[in-house]
């Protein structure tokens, strides 16, 4: 589905867990039962986790006119997540907010990873990243710069350490979908980078990627399975 994208540069992230009792979960609970019930009988991989979503975001300004981006996460189960993301994300004021790694080679190209048949995601193509659990809670606070990098790592074997991280973030309003994106740049060339990541792949058992996809040129960002949040942050980036 295509919305309208709008982006906004931040200097920090203000993320807090929060308790929220969402109607969406309590009102068609069965519905959701009936629906997780499906898709597991279809893809037994999948685990009903606890993950993040987030019920307030709000952009602000700090002393110095520093930006920051406040966000108020709750606790939910990933059949919820997923239920809400396929029937269209019903009800108003919740979010699916997460961070992703926007590696950028020596040579001006980006890495996207095509993600793999057992995910949720199956043939979408995107930048590295992961919807945030409670994992990344760390005294009531939710770290997506952590959460960032260990997707990283994960999913294409990429350390933090080999990449150099802007301090601040771009941040991708796609309705529903709110990506905070931190640039990585790499000192490898595309195809070092491509290739790096193809070993990492080949040594794992169950992959969540299928495979990388360098990114240089506008036109290639017509490719449908790349989602609008990663299209909006790239379009001002590449050249024709």
């Amino acid at each position: 589905m295509n919305r309208e994208v709008k982006l906004a540069r931040v200097d920090r992230l203000d993320c807090v867990i929060e308790d929220h009792d969402w109607p969406f979960d309590r009102r068609r609970r069965r519905e959701i039962n009936a629906y997780w019930a499906n898709l597991v009988s279809e893809n037994p991989s999948f685990y009903d986790g606890r993950v993040l979503l987030a019920r307030r975001i709000q952009e602000r300004t700090e002393q110095g006119a520093r930006k920051v981006l406040a966000v108020g996460f709750f606790e939910t189960r990933f059949s919820r997540f997923l239920a809400w993301r396929d029937f269209g994300f019903p009800g108003a004021g919740v979010y699916n907010c997460f961070a992703m790694a926007a590696v950028r080679s020596s040579d001006d190209a980006f890495l996207l990873g095509e993600m793999g048949a057992p995910t949720a995601n199956a043939g979408a193509v995107y930048f590295p990243c992961g919807t945030p659990d409670p994992s990344d809670v760390r005294n009531g606070r939710v770290d997506l710069d952590g959460s960032l990098r260990r997707e990283l790592r994960e999913e294409t074997g990429i350390a933090p350490c080999e990449v150099e991280f802007d301090a601040s973030w771009t941040i991708v309003f796609a309705g529903p979908r709110v990506a905070c994106v931190k640039l990585a740049a790499s000192k490898l060339p595309a195809a070092a980078i491509a290739e790096r990541v193809a070993r990492h792949l080949a040594q794992q058992e169950r992959p969540e990627l299928a495979r990388a996809h360098m990114i240089s040129r506008r036109a290639q960002l017509q490719d449908e399975r790349l989602p609008d949040f990663v299209r909006g942050y790239l379009e001002p980036l590449l050249p024709e």
